[in-house]
């Protein structure tokens, strides 16, 4: 009769390891994806905190940088949900909640012809990085359902607009430098991909068909510059072969 119980207990307790043992792997399994998220969270702020830096050097609008403060917001909300005992998270999302209301979506928005491209390649680089870093967040709110589609086409356009700007004013300045250095075929290239840029605008704005007027004048003139340099060269090549000849069948002198 004991044997039986003894077996009863073993099995029991064997039953009840496997249970807390499989209860323990569930709580840990469960922490592990909450710090992962909260680690994620973390991330999408800092993301869009350094995006939010460059706004005193980009010209977007208040709606947007309201977008990008609603981001944080949120992510703000989903660490206190995860665990509410992380310092300060309160008082971050009130902060947040008080700085979005500051924010003035109805303003209009800075004007892009007020934009000057940055002095060394290297902020340059860092300008064309930031804004599309603009764009992808705000593709980013749009998929998650956070932005209205009409919103997001009207902001992703101006942002668009504004990459554009930045990359035919680099190939520009650029293309003026080789012409400085009277390097016409460089320069040629140069203006001829800021001219194509333009051209593949389906929907030209007033700066778009203006500077193209710019650039195709600018362009016409290396052309012709170039022209008048080939014709030179093989005028004063042919010269040079007529001298080769004239020397080869003139008279040989008599010593």
């Amino acid at each position: 009769m004991i044997f039986p119980i003894i077996i009863i207990l073993i099995v029991s307790l064997v039953v009840v390891a496997i249970v807390v043992n499989a209860l323990q792997q569930h709580r840990e399994k469960i922490e592990a994806e909450r710090r992962t998220e909260i680690a994620k969270q973390k991330s999408v702020i800092d993301e869009t905190e350094n995006v939010l830096m460059t706004i005193d050097t980009i010209p977007v609008s208040q709606k947007l940088i309201a977008i990008l403060h609603t981001r944080v917001l949120n992510a703000l909300k989903v660490i206190f949900e995860l665990n509410p005992s992380i310092p300060e998270i309160r008082q971050r999302i009130k902060q947040s909640q008080e700085r979005i209301k500051m924010i003035n979506i109805n303003a209009q928005s800075p004007s892009q012809d007020s934009f000057s491209l940055p002095d060394s390649d290297k902020m340059v680089i860092q300008y064309i990085q930031a804004v599309k870093k603009f764009r992808v967040l705000l593709r980013s709110e749009h998929a998650k359902g956070k932005v209205d589609t009409q919103t997001f086409t009207h902001e992703d356009r101006a942002l668009a607009s504004l990459q554009l700007r930045v990359n035919v004013e680099t190939l520009a300045k650029r293309g003026n430098a080789a012409l400085q250095s009277n390097m016409l075929g460089s320069a040629r290239q140069y203006f001829e991909k800021a001219i194509a840029a333009l051209e593949g605008q389906t929907q030209p704005d007033q700066y778009n068909i203006e500077r193209k007027a710019q650039l195709d004048e600018q362009l016409r003139t290396i052309q012709d510059n170039l022209k008048n340099a080939n014709a030179q060269d093989r005028a004063k090549k042919q010269e040079e072969e007529r001298d080769e000849l004239d020397e080869l069948f003139a008279p040989k002198k008599k010593w």
